[in-house]
Protein backbone atom coordinates (compact mmCIF):
# COMPACT_ATOMS: atom_id res chain seq x y z
CA UNK A 1 0.00 0.00 0.00
CA UNK A 2 1.29 3.45 -0.91
CA UNK A 3 0.02 7.00 -1.18
CA UNK A 4 0.94 10.23 -2.90
CA UNK A 5 0.89 13.19 -0.51
CA UNK A 6 1.51 16.91 -0.87
CA UNK A 7 3.41 18.88 1.77
CA UNK A 8 5.57 21.96 1.53
CA UNK A 9 4.62 22.53 -2.10
CA UNK A 10 6.05 19.17 -3.20
CA UNK A 11 4.54 15.75 -3.83
CA UNK A 12 5.91 12.52 -2.35
CA UNK A 13 5.14 8.85 -2.92
CA UNK A 14 5.16 7.24 0.53
CA UNK A 15 4.73 3.78 2.00
CA UNK A 16 4.38 2.65 5.59
CA UNK A 17 7.70 2.55 7.45
CA UNK A 18 9.42 4.90 4.99
CA UNK A 19 11.57 7.80 6.25
CA UNK A 20 11.78 10.99 4.21
CA UNK A 21 12.83 14.63 4.45
CA UNK A 22 10.19 17.28 3.83
CA UNK A 23 10.12 21.07 4.15
CA UNK A 24 10.32 22.22 7.77
CA UNK A 25 7.22 21.54 9.88
CA UNK A 26 6.57 23.40 13.13
CA UNK A 27 6.19 20.48 15.58
CA UNK A 28 8.23 18.88 18.33
CA UNK A 29 10.45 15.85 17.80
CA UNK A 30 8.50 12.68 18.56
CA UNK A 31 5.12 14.27 17.88
CA UNK A 32 2.61 12.51 15.65
CA UNK A 33 1.22 14.49 12.72
CA UNK A 34 -1.56 13.91 10.21
CA UNK A 35 -0.95 14.76 6.56
CA UNK A 36 -4.38 15.47 5.09
CA UNK A 37 -3.47 16.42 1.53
CA UNK A 38 -3.58 12.89 0.08
CA UNK A 39 -3.73 12.94 -3.71
CA UNK A 40 -3.80 9.19 -4.38
CA UNK A 41 -3.99 5.92 -2.44
CA UNK A 42 -3.16 2.54 -3.98
CA UNK A 43 -3.69 -0.84 -2.34
CA UNK A 44 -2.85 -3.53 -4.87
CA UNK A 45 -5.34 -3.20 -7.73
CA UNK A 46 -7.61 -0.86 -5.75
CA UNK A 47 -6.55 2.69 -6.68
CA UNK A 48 -8.30 5.84 -5.45
CA UNK A 49 -7.42 9.11 -7.18
CA UNK A 50 -8.62 12.36 -5.65
CA UNK A 51 -10.11 15.37 -7.40
CA UNK A 52 -7.85 17.04 -6.21
CA UNK A 53 -7.68 15.25 -2.83
CA UNK A 54 -8.98 11.90 -1.57
CA UNK A 55 -11.72 12.93 0.87
CA UNK A 56 -11.20 10.20 3.49
CA UNK A 57 -7.46 9.87 2.93
CA UNK A 58 -5.05 10.42 5.79
CA UNK A 59 -1.37 9.66 6.31
CA UNK A 60 0.05 9.65 9.82
CA UNK A 61 3.71 10.24 10.55
CA UNK A 62 6.11 10.71 13.46
CA UNK A 63 8.69 13.49 13.46
CA UNK A 64 12.17 12.01 13.84
CA UNK A 65 14.17 15.25 13.78
CA UNK A 66 14.90 18.64 12.30
CA UNK A 67 17.98 19.78 10.45
CA UNK A 68 19.52 21.82 7.68
CA UNK A 69 20.67 20.51 4.33
CA UNK A 70 23.96 20.88 2.52
CA UNK A 71 25.08 24.39 1.64
CA UNK A 72 24.20 25.56 -1.85
CA UNK A 73 26.69 28.12 -3.11
CA UNK A 74 25.43 30.94 -5.30
CA UNK A 75 27.93 32.98 -7.35
CA UNK A 76 26.98 36.00 -9.43
CA UNK A 77 29.76 37.09 -11.73
CA UNK A 78 29.97 39.71 -14.46
CA UNK A 79 33.05 39.59 -16.61
CA UNK A 80 35.15 42.72 -17.13
CA UNK A 81 33.07 44.67 -14.59
CA UNK A 82 34.98 43.90 -11.35
CA UNK A 83 31.79 42.32 -9.99
CA UNK A 84 31.73 39.08 -7.98
CA UNK A 85 29.05 38.30 -5.44
CA UNK A 86 28.95 35.13 -3.35
CA UNK A 87 26.08 33.84 -1.27
CA UNK A 88 25.21 30.57 0.46
CA UNK A 89 21.96 28.91 1.52
CA UNK A 90 21.07 25.95 3.73
CA UNK A 91 17.46 24.75 3.50
CA UNK A 92 15.76 23.64 6.71
CA UNK A 93 14.05 20.23 6.68
CA UNK A 94 12.07 17.89 8.92
CA UNK A 95 12.69 14.16 8.86
CA UNK A 96 9.50 12.12 9.26
CA UNK A 97 8.65 8.42 9.38
CA UNK A 98 5.34 7.25 7.89
CA UNK A 99 3.41 5.16 10.42
CA UNK A 100 0.05 4.64 8.73
CA UNK A 101 -1.98 5.15 5.57
CA UNK A 102 -5.78 5.11 5.59
CA UNK A 103 -8.37 5.90 2.94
Amino acid sequence: MYAVIKTGGKQYRVAQGQTLRVEKLESEVGASIDLDEVLMVADGDNIMIGTPKVESGKVTAVIKGHGRGEKVRIVKFRRRKHHLKRQGHRQAYTEIEITGISA
